[in-house]
């Protein structure tokens, strides 16, 4: 009875590893590598515009007032006209265009344009360029403050620089406002370097009864205003 037992367990457990054999053969190769496996996808990077460094020089003066600066080059002519009024130290008193080749662009006035001006409000500074490499501000249409404005470098997109300006050297002051354009300023400049000057009264007490150095530009006040300019 025994026998006949252990004979048909044996005939059972050799049909059940047939059966197991069918539905999961044995695996003798290895398992795929890690490197195989789809990774999740990582959310994709925000991309910064580039940066443009430009320099802009006072025309028709010497020795040459000048600021170079860095901008992202997504920035609106509207914002970088307020840009310019910090670093050159302008009060915006006065109206102004940007000239870039035969476009020009400012703010539209019907009752002063003569030629209209297309809108800054919106262009992008790498929109008006174009491919140019230079451009004009014009501040002032009586004094006709020209600044000839060239990029020097375009550099990659920064996280901490997209939405501001950044001045990185100043040499020398800006004129006053009101001063008489190039030749207005050069006579400034002389009358209050010689305080026996005959009309050195009278300018000095026109500039608030201040000395005048030349060479003075306050690069901490400038750069603290662009900390607030946001753009």
């Amino acid at each position: 009875m025994a026998w006949v037992v252990e004979h048909r367990i044996g005939r059972f457990a050799a049909y059940f590893s047939g059966i197991q054999a069918l539905i999961a053969p044995p695996f003798y190769g290895k398992l795929p590598a890690m490197s195989h496996l789809i990774p999740a996808k990582k959310p994709r990077a925000k991309k910064h515009a580039d940066l443009l460094q430009l320099k802009a020089e006072l025309a028709w003066i010497k020795p040459a007032i000048w600021r170079r600066i860095l901008v992202p080059e997504s920035i609106t002519l509207g914002s970088l006209h307020d840009v310019l009024q910090v670093v050159f130290g302008w009060d915006d008193g006065h109206m102004h265009e940007f000239n870039f080749g035969n476009e020009r662009f400012g703010i539209p006035d019907p009752e002063f344009d003569w030629e209209p001006v297309r809108s800054e409000a919106r262009v992008q500074l790498k929109t008006a360029l174009g491919g140019m490499v230079s451009f004009k501000y014009i501040y002032d249409f009586g004094d006709h403050w020209e600044h000839r404005i060239k990029v020097e470098k375009r550099l990659p997109g920064d996280a901490d620089l997209s939405d501001r300006a950044t001045l990185l050297k100043a040499v020398n002051a800006a004129p006053p406002e009101d001063v008489g354009g190039a030749p207005g300023y050069e006579a400034f400049v002389s009358i209050m370097a010689d305080p026996a000057h005959p009309e050195y009264g009278v300018m000095s007490q026109w500039c608030g009864g201040q000395t005048f150095d030349p060479k003075f530009v306050d690069t901490v006040a400038i750069k603290l205003a662009l900390q607030d300019l946001k753009i």
